[in-house]
């Protein structure tokens, strides 16, 4: 239970700015645990925290490029890259397409809104 406790901790710790470069040692800190703890809990889960937290940076970025008027180097800012061209990549990884092509299937068209 403990372990499920963490994650939750990190959790919210990672929400509370995703934009930042977040090291395990912080997040850690902030969560009041030691690194190794945290690195238990993920791996108690299956997953590397970097994983982890590229899998949460990449599902708010969806939402984010999902919003009208959003573009993919704002979006990259606001999840934590710096470099545009790092986060297509991640974003491709995750989603399986390029951050752009998912916007504009996620974003109504001038036929949905006359509809």
């Amino acid at each position: 239970m403990r372990r499920a406790e963490i994650l939750r901790d990190v959790r919210r710790v990672v929400l509370t700015d995703l934009g930042a470069e977040w090291e395990i040692e912080e997040v850690a800190r902030r969560a009041a645990t030691s690194r190794r703890q945290v690195q238990r809990a993920f791996a108690d889960a299956g997953v590397t925290w970097r994983d982890w937290l590229c899998h949460v940076r990449m599902q708010h970025a969806a939402r984010l490029l999902a919003e009208p008027g959003s573009s993919v180097r704002k979006v990259a800012g606001r999840v934590g890259y710096r470099q545009p061209s790092q986060f297509a990549k991640a974003f491709r990884r995750v989603h399986g397409v390029s951050p752009s092509a998912f916007a504009m299937s996620r974003r109504p068209t001038p036929q949905d809104i006359a509809a």
